[in-house]
């Protein structure tokens, strides 16, 4: 087993900026980054990672910080084309980008497990540090919506987060094993693990819907931590604030710390939430951390990586003091 002193949990956009800030802090043996598939889906014949491939392209120095997702410097000659056809242009596939769909596809129907695929394709484009979907077997987020049953692109992307979302179910879940997630969660050296500010309901929650990973990380001897991807009531980016509200949750920092209260030993909230911080340790006995979250430059998100694994460090500490 190779073992890893950190593992951190992440979807997408956000995720990835504090994963690349990991990155700078910790070697590649030292960080196991776990991410989301429950945004995979089928389109054009393609099988599609939206998540995996963020976290490559962020990771390799390849990704379009402007809009967030994608490739850099890409072009868009396939789209275009395609549109001449007549065929879907809703979910956009640069040039560049389409390569990495194609050859994952390619390898997958050659019998290759999802893992092993991402591993190699991410070496290739210059990843040192591993990336390990969350499971091998498909997961997709379904959401029950006031128009109805949508897969998750189809929600995300082509209805622009627009319907109101009622109920959310993890499609495959039940059946699915965390690709060497248990026996990393039960390492004995496993110094911290690290909910990057993702979604809670669609970037984390398809990853805790997997058998037993939420009892592994309230059994795991590490401090578990997460950064609120909430600030001053609002999402930094995506749907997050909207889904908690039509699901029932505050939009608030409390409100995705009482979703993780569990297995949280510690939580990390922005400048601006910093009186929430008071509130969240007195009502769910959490211990807070109150740091700048607001990733928008490369020291921004070192920054944070190294105050959530300070935290980590002080959070480890009490607890041998008080054994």
């Amino acid at each position: 087993m190779v073992r890893h002193r950190v593992i951190a949990l992440s979807g997408g956009v956000g995720g990835a900026k504090l994963a690349w800030g990991l990155t700078r802090v910790l070697t590649p043996d030292d960080l196991l980054i776990v991410a989301n598939t429950g945004d995979d889906f089928e389109h054009l014949g393609l099988h599609i990672s939206p998540d995996i491939d963020t976290l490559i392209y962020t990771l390799s120095g390849l990704a379009d910080l402007a809009r967030g997702w994608g490739r850099d410097n890409e072009t868009w000659n396939f789209m275009s084309a395609m549109g001449g056809l007549g065929g879907e242009t809703w979910f956009q596939l640069g040039d560049r980008d389409l390569a990495m769909h194609i050859e994952r596809t390619r390898r997958l129907r050659s019998g290759e497990a999802l893992s092993q695929v991402t591993i190699d394709l991410a070496s290739r484009v210059g990843v040192r540090h591993r990336i390990l979907p969350m499971c091998d077997e498909p997961v997709r987020t379904m959401l029950e919506t006031d128009v109805g049953l949508l897969a998750f692109q189809d929600y995300f992307v082509r209805q622009q987060c627009r319907p109101s979302v009622q109920h959310i179910e993890y499609r495959g879940a039940e059946s699915a094993y965390a690709n060497k997630l248990h026996e990393a969660l039960a390492d004995p050296a496993l110094l911290a693990v690290v909910l990057c500010p993702s979604n809670p309901f669609l970037s984390i929650g398809p990853i805790l819907a997997l058998p037993a990973v939420r009892r592994a990380l309230v059994a795991c001897v590490a401090p578990v931590i997460a950064i609120s991807p909430i600030v001053a009531g609002k999402a930094i980016k995506g749907p997050t604030a909207q889904i908690m509200r039509t699901l029932g949750h505050s939009a608030t920092a409390l409100g995705v710390a009482e979703l993780y209260a569990d297995f949280l030993d510690g939580f990390v909230v922005d400048e601006e939430d910093a009186s929430e911080a008071t509130t969240i340790q007195e009502r769910l006995q959490l211990p807070c951390r109150v740091a700048d979250t607001i990733m928008v430059t490369p020291e921004h998100k070192m920054a944070l990586a190294d105050a959530a694994l300070r935290f980590g460090r002080e959070l480890s500490a009490l607890t041998s003091t008080s054994l």
